[in-house]
């Protein structure tokens, strides 16, 4: 939620920004870690727009194998740009999004996890893998490495889309 913080406080800045959220269906949708986020659109009725961001967490895993995602990321990715944050870059790469690329995701861990850029080498050959990349803007997709670089990643989308002045203003 942090890319939604940014575009909030980008709004002030250039009121013609306009955000929204979309999930499987609209409506409720509970997130791991038991925060509720209402989805403004389902798959189905997704309107258009400029860019996507696709955020990550820990329903990144389940994401990667659910097909309604791949197929919407792939038909909604026409056009437009995508940015994935974090993990979010791991369900680019899982829709083939991000083949051909240079790419980052998610490095550092806790616990006993796997560092997602090392499952995104390991699943996914035909992404150029930046291992200590913070942010890769390939043109029509850009990702970013952990949460935090959500707000870089994010930031970096104002900037190509809005403007430097609207990008340094925000931040």
């Amino acid at each position: 939620l942090a890319t939604y913080g940014v575009l909030s406080m980008a709004r002030r800045i250039a009121p013609e920004i306009s955000m929204f959220t979309v999930a499987p269906e609209a409506g409720e949708v509970k997130m791991a870690n038991g925060l509720r986020v209402i989805a403004d659109h389902g798959f189905s009725d997704c309107p258009p727009s400029d860019a996507l961001i696709v955020t990550g967490g820990p329903g990144w895993v389940a994401q990667c194998e659910n097909a309604e995602t791949l197929a919407f990321m792939r038909r909604y990715s026409a056009g437009r740009v995508m940015a994935g944050v974090c993990t979010g870059g791991m369900i680019l790469a899982a829709a083939g999004l991000l083949d051909g690329n240079k790419a980052t995701t998610k490095r550092e861990i806790a616990g006993a996890e796997v560092p997602p850029v090392n499952v995104m080498r390991e699943r996914y050959p035909l992404i150029d893998v930046q291992d200590s990349a913070s942010l890769v803007d390939c043109g029509q997709v850009i990702t970013g490495g952990g949460v935090t670089l959500g707000i870089d990643a994010t930031l970096h989308l104002l900037a190509r889309l809005l403007g430097e002045d609207v990008a340094n203003e925000t931040a």
